[in-house]
């Protein structure tokens, strides 16, 4: 399969709050809230979801197409994206912006605080998925990840009228968007991805219960944190996978963009949805091991070792030979 990956392109700066955020606020005073944290530390990473995704695909061996905005500054990234396996052609340079940045302080209940810098990004709204399609002989789906709204809602609609499967994943920009919007950005998607929180979010928002989201779109997929993962659709049984064992729980960050990376290996090699969901709890369980969302390494042998453990020799032997 020949797939494309539209989402942010940025740099974050990750922080570490030792004490909890929970504490610092007083429930009388949340509507003049004035916070400073000091921190612990600060890591520069990669990141931004288009990036994380495709970087977690070519780990894979999937060799995605990343679509999006960036800045001069891009040249550094673009070097390592490539150099692990993400076909980064059809990212713009934007002739006068920074590549976004992405600022994020964790608290130690591993909840985050954190603040988006577009730059770029907004720039994305100016691709033409047309002219992607074209270079690459073609396109079998396009993840429509959180990036510039207007470049979002430009892509859904190209996709349905140029008959281009989409997978419609609003992440983070879910908070700042209408009802209106996220009912177009999902009606007619063949995956709808997204956390409880963020399913919660999209009913409430769009007015249409969970039964009438089903009925629109071809898959529904939702991440349960520590839980794993549930997979539904109209009509049929869902599918409920679990994560893997974790060795440690160091940072939260990018779990959600390596589970989709894993999830959309796992389509594209063709192995069905429980083994494609595995495959994504597997490498959400190796980023939350990592400090960085592209500061992993996928060791195969290491990686089949721990799949097997946590699903059995069945799954690992329909996955092994993709990633031999």
């Amino acid at each position: 399969m020949r797939i494309a990956v539209t989402g942010s392109i940025a740099t974050d700066h990750l922080m570490t709050f030792p004490g909890r955020f929970s504490d610092q606020l007083v429930a009388e005073q949340l509507h003049t809230v004035s916070l400073s944290f000091l921190v612990d530390n600060l890591d520069v990473r990669r990141g931004g979801v288009g990036a994380n995704i495709c970087f977690g695909m070519g780990q894979l061996g999937t060799r995605p197409i990343l679509v999006g905005a960036a800045g001069s500054d891009f040249d550094e990234y673009r070097a390592w994206l490539d150099r692990h396996g993400v076909d980064t052609a059809s990212v713009r340079i934007s002739e006068v912006l920074h590549t976004a940045r992405f600022v994020c302080t964790t608290d130690a209940d591993h909840n985050q605080i954190g603040s988006f810098y577009t730059g770029a990004m907004s720039e994305a709204r100016q691709i033409e998925l047309k002219s992607v399609a074209d270079r690459v002989s073609g396109l079998d789906l396009v993840l429509i990840g959180a990036d510039d709204p207007e470049a979002m809602l430009r892509h859904t609609e190209e996709c349905r009228s140029r008959g281009i499967p989409f997978a419609a994943d609003f992440s983070q920009q879910i908070a700042r968007m209408s009802g209106d919007e996220i009912r177009i950005l999902l009606d007619g998607a063949t995956y709808l991805f997204s956390n409880e929180y963020e399913k919660g979010l999209i009913e409430s928002k769009t007015g249409w219960s969970d039964e009438e989201i089903l009925s629109r779109v071809g898959h529904r997929v939702t991440t349960l944190g520590s839980r794993g993962v549930r997979i539904e659709r109209a009509g049929e049984p869902g599918i409920e996978v679990g994560c893997p064992e974790e060795d440690s729980k160091v940072d939260p960050t990018g779990v959600g963009d390596a589970f989709r990376a894993g999830f959309l290996s796992g389509l594209s090699w063709g192995v069905g949805l429980e083994r494609a969901a595995q495959v994504g709890c597997m490498l959400a369980t190796l980023v939350i091991e990592t400090l960085g969302t592209q500061e992993y390494t996928l060791r195969r042998a290491h990686f089949m070792e721990r799949f097997t453990k946590a699903y059995g020799d069945d799954a690992a032997s329909e996955v092994r030979a993709h990633l031999s």
